[in-house]
């Protein structure tokens, strides 16, 4: 077996940048017209008052918190595609996806399952019981499309690590559309429908996630997307070995993103421990860092695709240079959304109708959530890269470091427990919870990066197999 290709291969940072660029742009448009969905949600409803807001971003700590779990398991196909299409290996591409789908429709019923206990789940956690109502009515009207959102996942990173990525970009646009008018109609009862509030927000969001799936899957088989990676549908799709790898490697994905993602669900569930105003509060500043997020996860996606690619192909110097260039970008874009957060801090709570109280808690905690912001993008463009490389499981192990050993008993501590002058018991409040966060993400980052900037990581990589 020849050696790997030398890690000190002449490089060309350039060329590694515009091939990143090139599918980076895609996923970062489509990650932003995603997260548009739950961000316009927040826009309509916050006009019915503080207590809808907080009512549905209760709703959305137990959606994002399951939703995302699942998601990381079907995201065990990525490196699979990725590396097959690098490999040239169209059958494997092909038995990839479809085994990506068949795990889609069966997390569908565990999927279903949990958000039918959002409402006692949420009284569980000390939540004040008319706003677990109100959330359930919330998650109730998803449940039906709530599979679609996998499928749609699936069948973008199929394209993506192929290359293509515009398809999913207009498929977005157009279904933050069809959300925008029916959060118009189904919330405020407009053009004859019954007024349904937060109920008619999530149906705007559910029939929103349908139609993403649907549009993407006629698109890619109506115009013939699937040709150079595909073989017929056959048993082997529903291989249950082969379906196991998927797991395998989606394991530690769905462990990151279920640390990462319950991490935010349970500071949301200690800020409502603070009271509606402070939760408004928080709420309005985790919608604006996870909007500026997905200008960083594209860059991740891009940069899974990009080094599956290269890993698939045997060229390991490759992977490594993209692999830091990655990182780069994804630190410098997230410097950009920072300076945005300090100079308009003041302006940017308002956009969501806060009253005057939620703006100015908001604004006060939005100079920290700058800081949160380089640690995020570093850390997610980390793992994408990992996921690329087939190794999955650092970025899970160094979620859980950073999270639950360190971010929040910090924030617990900053929150409630500090003691103050004299003696007596006091906290920071939602400043003290983000500052916990921050200094936790922090170390995740940190770990993540020198883990990647080891020569050691690169070396014996061997592409993954289904």
């Amino acid at each position: 077996m020849p050696p790997p290709p030398s890690l000190l291969a002449p490089r060309s940072v350039a060329a590694d940048v515009r091939a990143l660029a090139r599918l980076s742009l895609p996923m970062i448009a489509a990650q932003l017209g995603t997260m548009m969905l739950g961000v316009v949600d927040m826009l309509f409803v916050g006009r019915l008052g503080t207590q809808a807001l907080a009512a549905v971003a209760l709703g959305n700590v137990w959606v994002h918190g399951t939703l995302f779990v699942m998601l990381g398991l079907t995201m065990g196909a990525d490196p699979l595609i990725s590396q097959a299409h690098g490999a040239r290996d169209r059958e494997g591409a092909a038995l990839a996806f479809q085994r990506g789908i068949v795990l889609a429709l069966l997390l569908a019923v565990p999927l279903c399952g949990l958000w039918a206990a959002t409402a006692p789940l949420l009284r569980w956690a000390g939540q004040d019981a008319a706003l677990a109502h109100q959330a359930q009515r919330f998650v109730y009207a998803q449940m039906p499309t709530a599979v679609t959102f996998l499928i749609f996942n699936v069948n973008r990173q199929y394209l993506i690590a192929r290359g293509i990525g515009a398809p999913t970009v207009w498929v977005v646009i157009g279904a933050n559309g069809v959300n925008a008018f029916l959060n118009w109609v189904l919330v405020f009862g407009h053009l004859g429908a019954p007024a349904l509030g937060v109920a008619g927000a999530g149906l705007a969001t559910g029939i929103s996630r349908a139609l993403l799936a649907a549009t993407l899957w006629a698109v890619t088989f109506g115009f013939g997307l699937q040709r150079d990676a595909w073989v017929p549908w056959s048993r082997r799709a529903f291989d249950v070995r082969a379906i196991g790898r998927v797991v395998a490697l989606g394991l530690p994905i769905s462990l990151h993103f279920g640390l990462e993602g319950w991490a935010f669900q349970i500071a949301t569930l200690m800020a409502g421990r603070l009271g509606a105003n402070d939760l408004s509060a928080h709420t309005i500043v985790l919608n604006l860092a996870s909007l500026s997020f997905m200008v960083p996860l594209g860059i991740s996606m891009g940069a899974s695709a990009r080094v599956g690619n290269l890993v698939g192909a045997g060229d390991l110097a490759g992977a490594r240079r993209n692999a830091l260039c990655a990182l780069a970008l994804g630190a410098g874009v997230m410097l950009l959304s920072a300076s945005a957060f300090l100079i308009f801090r003041r302006e940017l709570p308002r956009l969501y109708g806060a009253d005057t109280v939620v703006a100015a808690l908001a604004a006060s905690i939005l100079p920290i959530a700058a800081a949160f912001q380089l640690f995020d993008g570093t850390q997610v463009v980390g793992s994408g890269v990992l996921r690329g490389l087939g190794r999955t499981r650092p970025a899970a192990v160094l979620n859980f470091v950073g999270y639950y050993v360190l971010a929040l008993p910090l924030a617990w501590w900053l929150m409630f427990g500090r003691t103050a002058a004299g003696g007596a018991r006091g906290g920071a409040g939602i400043v003290g919870l983000w500052w916990g966060l921050a200094l936790g993400l922090a170390v995740v980052a940190a770990g993540i990066s020198a883990w990647i900037a080891r020569p050691a990581t690169f070396l014996g990589v061997e592409r993954a197999r289904g």
